[in-house]
């Protein structure tokens, strides 16, 4: 047995057991025969570092894989990093920047072995963050969706998806970043109310019998007009239809149509179509017999004005940056007269999320994925639970998105990334295939081949991860066993970006659901529940809150203010309070120790005659059970409630002070086991403090190997029952010193009201212990409470305490009455202040959660002062 250190320092204790874990490989002991348990980490892009999501996530996924491997199954959490496709190219194109160099100094094959030469120097960051939190990963399995192995997954994906005619290439607008000059996803787009202006413009007749107005807030897109829509019904212009409009600027000619797009109530009632600039327009533009490839384009990649095809875009406004072009139309616009008006609007503009920069509809050539049919078979096997959806609340969300899901751009015009296994001859003939070779041969020998220039979507490879990061396409071991996962814990802001894409491939390329439950936590918010974000200067750093409280106040933290379908609040006193939990938890193994009690050498609960032991294995078979079940419903703020409150209350504040002094070897015996299943039952949560204080007794195993308790015991109700009335006892005495100042010096004596046998039993058989923790004398017998008495009630029975000698009681009186009207007052003024609209209505939400907080604190003060002057009498 190795004496412990008086006070508990973190940061020693998790380097040193970290490291232990790790090189002994017991996050993944050999487990052949067993049951398997399988969850997969949400890969963090291999440019990130450790956030207060990431701490959220996995640690709720550590606890259930630490559970799981201390109930003896092949447990295995596969963890990896994702290439991160956008977020890489830009890292490292600022490093470029900063040598003053471009990408394409370097070209493609040289631009792409410095993003690896970055990733060896510096992609590991998250990983080894990862490891301070203590996640128990099967880090000798560590996947990359960029490794070579997993890459031959995603190309062999692609090729499938070919031939089975899901996946083909297309002429359509997409969601255009100029910064980076790729599509992005509709989930990429941040749409954002900002200040513009509504423009309304008049387009004349070619004929010169008069005009049509039209209203934009993209004026610089009208020189790629290609139609004026007005609606069927709409009488005000039904002569006009069939038509033609001569455009100002350009001078082309453009037809006036009919399209149930075009609202009457809104503006003029007429609306100018650009089809290959607005994703409502392109459906018009569709409607209205345009091909895709006619429609035009007057965009380059960079945001520029470029010539359209039918040249009719004046020169001097050729190369123009977009928002340029803008200023020069509208002057131009003006110059003709064919400017109406100008109004101020509030626009809701796309930006990119990750370049910030306003994103453009644009027409161009991708490769798109038709997953109506997997998306179909996914909401199948939700509906006959072969996905459970927790909490049950987000499987509206989810059957929604799948709905009304729309063909997957999954191309995008960045180097880093997998590379579209695809080659066009000179014709445009396109020939997919898995390598060059086989490309060559299907197209004919001789026949000059060019490699698709595209990547696919970072989100197409990482839809692969429950299966590929098992070996697939070739059947391993590992495969047959741990597919499909167990679960998947997930933040709800990547339903749609990865689980939902998971759950479509994974029945498309295994037949099997890649999970059986769909765990949805929310987001981490400030303490006063607003969105954390750099600009607010609200963030909140893990690695700062480790690094002051420990990765165990920081993990159970999480868990405890995790509730299905809630966002959490986090505020950084909780974690200091977890943090003197471990405190707690470290002075009862000292206290313990001190007393000569070791190691448990049983699994099972000891045998016990005394009412306080027995008292102590019943808790541990309540909190198991509590436990287990809160496990089951993946209530961790349940699972952490049963756990803190038996460690906390039960066994630290009264187990252990109802038996000093009375350490005989029954109670050494159970103190050591009880102490003992905390350990197992707190490890998933607390693992570095718990494995510590396991290991300073001589122990055959590590705690990470334990087993999970199985007492064999049942709950005693005759020593429950005596044990808990006496721990109200002692607690509702306490609660009245406290209250009431008496002073801790005086022994008081309990008059049991009506001579109440059983407690005037229970007192006198606990008379040393409520002399220690409650300074009580012998109980006596009363018909009447005596004057100046104090009472409480405990199992229906009234105890009144005579305070005459103990403390002045008018003066007392006097004191709490005076509390109670201070209370109450300030109670009132806050119920006031809540029920006046113009406070709840106008004020901040944050000022009107503190008011009711406020309330509701002095309501429970106020509450508690009287019912203390009420024991006065």
């Amino acid at each position: 047995m190795s004496e412990l250190p008086k006070t508990f320092d973190p940061s020693a204790v998790e380097t040193r057991w970290y490291a232990h874990w790790e090189e002994n490989g017991l996050f993944r002991p050999e487990r052949p025969d067993a049951e398997p348990f399988t969850i997969v980490m949400p890969p963090p892009n291999v440019t990130g570092s450790l956030h207060i999501g990431h701490a959220l996530d996995n640690t709720l996924q550590d606890i259930l894989i630490r559970r799981e491997r201390m109930r003896g199954k092949d447990s295995l959490w596969v963890v990896g990093t994702d290439h991160a496709g956008i977020a890489t190219q830009m890292v490292v194109e600022r490093q470029l920047d900063a040598e003053q160099k471009k990408r394409t100094d370097l070209g493609r094959e040289g631009f792409v072995e410095r993003v690896w030469q970055w990733k060896e120097e510096s992609g590991g960051q998250i990983t080894r963050q990862l490891r301070r939190l203590g996640a128990s990963c099967d880090w000798r399995n560590e996947r990359f969706t960029m490794d070579p192995g997993f890459s031959a997954a995603v190309t062999k994906v692609f090729v499938e998806l070919h031939k089975r005619g899901l996946l083909y290439r297309d002429k359509r607008l997409v969601n255009w970043d100029p910064r980076f000059q790729t599509a992005i996803s509709d989930l990429e787009v941040e749409t954002k109310e900002v200040p513009g202006k509504f423009w309304h413009l008049r387009y004349p007749l070619a004929d010169g019998s008069g005009h049509i107005s039209v209203a934009t807030t993209r004026p610089e897109t009208m020189l790629a007009d290609m139609a004026v829509a007005v609606h069927p019904e709409d009488e005000r212009y039904r002569s006009f239809v069939g038509k033609q409009v001569r455009l100002p600027i350009t001078g082309r000619l453009i037809p006036i149509i009919t399209d149930e797009h075009a609202d009457p109530e809104l503006g003029s009632g007429a609306v100018k179509i650009t089809p290959g600039h607005d994703f409502n327009d392109y459906e018009v533009g569709k409607r209205a017999g345009f091909k895709p490839g006619e429609m035009l384009n007057m965009l380059d990649g960079q945001g520029r004005i470029a010539q359209s095809s039918d040249g009719l875009i004046p020169a001097d406004l050729l190369g123009l940056d977009r928002f340029d072009a803008r200023k020069r139309v509208v002057e131009m616009l003006e110059a003709d007269g064919t400017l109406e008006k100008v109004e101020d609007r509030v626009i809701a503009t796309p930006f990119g999320d990750r370049s910030g920069v306003v994103i453009e509809p644009w027409l161009t050539d991708q490769w798109y994925f038709d997953v109506k049919p997997a998306a179909d078979r996914a909401m199948a096997a939700t509906r006959s639970g072969e996905i459970k959806i927790v909490p049950e609340s987000w499987s509206k969300t989810w059957y929604n998105w799948l709905e009304n899901i729309q063909p997957w751009c999954v191309s995008r015009q960045l180097w880093w990334g997998h590379r579209i296994p695809a080659w066009f001859n000179v014709d445009g003939n396109i020939f997919v295939a898995e390598t060059f070779e086989e490309a060559q041969q299907e197209a004919g020998e001789g026949v000059e081949l060019r490699q698709d220039e595209d990547v696919l979507d970072t989100w197409f490879s990482s839809a692969l991860w429950p299966f590929a990061t098992l070996g697939w396409p070739e059947q391993t071991h590992d495969l047959q066993r741990h597919y499909p996962n167990d679960v998947l814990i997930s933040g709800f802001d990547i339903l749609f970006f990865w689980d939902a894409r998971m759950a479509m491939q994974g029945l498309e390329f295994m037949g099997e659901v890649p999970w059986r439950t769909l765990y949805l936590h929310g987001l981490v918010r400030d303490a006063q529940g607003q969105k954390m974000s750099k600009s607010k200067g609200n963030t909140v750093d893990p690695l700062g809150l480790i690094d002051k409280y420990g990765a165990d106040a920081l993990r159970f933290t999480m868990a405890a203010m995790e509730s299905q379908g809630r966002d959490i609040k986090l505020d950084e006193k909780r974690v200091e309070g977890y943090r003197n939990f471990a405190t707690k938890l470290w002075n009862a193994a000292r206290f313990l120790q001190m007393n000569g009690v070791g190691a448990s050498d049983s699994i099972a609960a000891p045998e016990a005659t005394l009412p306080v032991n027995r008292w102590i294995i019943g808790e541990v078979v309540d909190t198991l059970a509590k436990l287990d079940k809160a496990f089951d419903d993946l209530r961790f703020d349940g699972m952490a409630d049963a756990i803190y409150h038996f460690t906390w209350g039960s066994f630290c504040d009264w187990y252990v002070e109802l038996i000093k002094g009375a350490f005989d070897e029954e109670t050494k015996r159970v103190a050591a086991w009880a102490f003992d299943q905390i350990l197992v039952m707190l490890h998933p949560f607390m693992p570095f403090v718990t494995e510590e204080l396991w290991n300073a007794q001589t122990r055959p195993y590590e705690l990470i190997l334990a087993k999970w308790p199985a007492p064999e015991a049942q709950a005693d109700p005759v020593s429950s029952w005596e044990v808990n009335g006496l721990v109200s006892l002692i607690a509702e005495v306490r609660a009245m010193r406290s209250e009431l100042n008496v002073p801790w010096t005086a022994e008081l004596i309990p008059h049991v009201i009506g001579g109440h046998e059983g407690m005037l039993q229970r007192i006198a058989n606990n008379r040393a212990t409520l002399s220690r923790m409650a300074k009580l004398g012998p109980a006596v017998a009363a018909d009447a409470v005596p004057a100046g008495s104090a009472q409480i009630l405990v199992d229906g029975v009234s105890i009144a305490f005579p305070l005459g000698d103990a403390i002045d009681l008018e003066a007392e009186k006097a004191r709490l009455a005076k509390a109670v009207a201070a209370a109450e007052k300030e109670r009132d003024s806050l119920a006031t202040r809540l029920a006046n609209p113009n406070f709840t209505d106008r004020a901040k939400p944050e000022a009107v959660e503190k008011a009711r907080a406020d309330h509701d604190e002095r309501a429970s003060e106020a509450e508690r002062l009287r019912a203390a002057l009420e024991r006065l009498g």
